[in-house]
């Protein structure tokens, strides 16, 4: 799964134990690949839903489980499949451009939180399968 020598990979985020409760930061340089222009979350999916269902030609992406789990589902151009389950608040899914993928088996109250290094551009996106294999 490689763009640029840039690979899907789980990022460990810093996680300082505290018996009053954890707590888990970021910050641009250092846990990040590159820097964020966009935050986004998505919550309350209904029960057997899929989020997502693209890639981006340019845009890197970080997706991050605040609160519940989900599994974000990877489709390679051979039609190979990789699913990255997603359940811990100190874990960061690190996603590089054109990267298929699509979020689904989210639990009641699941939270996502999604870092990327472009501002919203809708010509970035790709949403057609097919699109993807021949780009």
């Amino acid at each position: 799964m490689q763009q640029q020598n840039k690979m899907i990979k789980i990022l460990e985020l810093p996680k300082i134990l505290d018996k009053r409760g954890n707590l888990t930061y970021l910050e641009n340089n250092n846990q990040i690949p590159f820097e964020i222009k966009r935050v986004f979350w998505t919550y309350d999916v209904p029960g057997g839903e899929q989020r997502g269902g693209h890639a981006y030609k340019t845009q890197e992406e970080i997706i991050i489980s605040l609160s519940g789990s989900f599994d974000v589902i990877v489709t390679k151009k051979d039609g190979s499949i990789e699913k990255v389950s997603m359940n811990r608040s100190h874990y960061g899914l690190y996603l590089p451009a054109l990267t298929w993928r699509h979020i689904e088996n989210f639990s009641t109250n699941a939270l996502s939180l999604h870092l990327s290094s472009l501002a919203f551009e809708k010509l970035d996106y790709i949403t057609d399968f097919n699109l993807f294999k021949d780009y």
